[in-house]
């Protein structure tokens, strides 16, 4: 097949997941090509299936915002007019799916039909697609499409909710590649983090409000008076001086590394005895899924999609939003010597069951369902 696949290029669960995906595809023969306005942050590897296409957003002094959905669409109309696509895969619903809609129409125009899929994620429905500026838009593009798919049965409800949806959504959760995605021994990076045999506990994220990331620095600050412990936190965001603010305040700087954005996290995933989740909204969790596939269980909240995938009392635990005290009080269960290597071994059998070749055959059926279901044009 020749897929079209339209995302965000950046470091968000949504582009990570639509360019993980894509070079799953290519690997198996598809060809598959990125539009977007800069290359994926994951693309960074070489396939002769894979091929990329930059979006160009012309300025001119009339216009106070560019208008990228116009210049999506027609990046779009070109590209499937020339590379032949079979099938347009478009994540996140704002402005990709408005965009690939008003692509489909032009396209029809010149005999071609193009079936639109459309990967909803998290925070296009949650977050922003409830803004009643955009909720028509949402709507009417969702509905509009071939084929919508929800990271999780959580969204998938939240997504009917809210928003008068008329098209079957089909569950297809996010994946993890056990290849990438491993314990590597890493003996030297922990003597160099943890030289007393301390614990390492983990976070990552983009460090907005949503992921709650002051609850990780207290959780930590609890644990770190019952276990000798150290805190590493991999991302950079808007919470970020807030954070270094409250170690100062809590007196534990000495024992916090800020390690800012990293495109190879396995590392440090390899290193860790609990990765920390408090997130107040996670469609599934995908930064956790990437900690289990390293054996690290996760202590998280029980928001969205996490307790789908976080099996409390199994991988670790899931607690209520806020519940801070809670949430140490699993950690330290699970830090416990007797217990960590059970948790640490369900982790990595749970995180077996996303593997990309369970998930990806089950994205190559829909797209084979939806372009067999495309009427002729006349």
């Amino acid at each position: 097949m020749r897929i079209g696949i339209v995302c965000y290029p950046t470091f968000g669960g949504s582009g990570v997941v639509a360019t993980e995906l894509g070079k799953a595809l290519a690997l198996k023969g598809h060809k598959v090509h990125f539009i977007t306005y800069s290359q994926p942050a994951r693309l960074d590897f070489f396939n002769e299936n894979l091929f990329y296409h930059e979006v160009y957003i012309p300025s001119y002094p009339l216009f106070q915002y560019p208008p990228y959905e116009l210049a999506l669409a027609s990046k779009m109309v070109d590209i499937v007019r020339f590379e032949k696509l079979d099938v347009l895969h478009v994540h996140y619903a704002i402005p990709h799916a408005s965009a690939a809609y008003m692509a489909k129409q032009i396209l029809r125009t010149k005999g071609i039909n193009i079936p639109i899929i459309t990967t909803l994620h998290g925070t296009d429905i949650t977050l922003v697609g409830k803004d009643a500026s955009f909720e028509p838009v949402v709507t009417f593009s969702i509905n509009q499409s071939d084929g919508v798919t929800a990271v999780s049965e959580s969204l998938r409800q939240e997504t009917y909710e809210y928003f008068q949806i008329e098209k079957d959504i089909e569950v297809i959760p996010n994946f993890i590649n056990l290849e990438k995605f491993k314990r590597q021994k890493k003996e030297h990076f922990r003597m160099a983090i943890s030289p007393n045999n301390e614990k390492l506990l983990v976070h990552t994220s983009n460090f907005r409000t949503v992921k709650r990331v002051q609850d990780v620095i207290r959780i930590f600050a609890k644990v770190r008076e019952h276990i000798p412990s150290k805190l590493l936190l991999v991302g950079d965001g808007p919470e970020r001086p807030k954070m270094e603010k409250l170690c100062r305040q809590l007196e534990i700087c000495q024992d916090v590394r800020f390690l800012g954005k990293m495109e190879a996290v396995e590392e440090v995933l390899s290193i860790a005895d609990l990765f920390l989740m408090p997130s107040e909204k996670e469609s599934f969790g995908l930064a956790a899924l990437e900690a289990m596939a390293c054996e690290v269980p996760v202590i998280s909240t029980n928001a969205g999609g996490i307790p789908e995938l976080n099996i409390d009392g199994v991988t670790g635990f899931v607690s209520p939003i806020g519940a801070v005290d809670e949430m140490v009080k699993n950690a330290l269960f699970v830090l416990d010597d007797a217990n960590l290597p059970v948790f640490k071994e369900n982790a990595l059998k749970r995180a077996r069951e996303f593997d990309v070749d369970k998930i990806v055959p089950r994205y190559e059926a829909l797209y084979i369902k939806t372009i067999d279901a495309q009427p002729v044009l006349l």
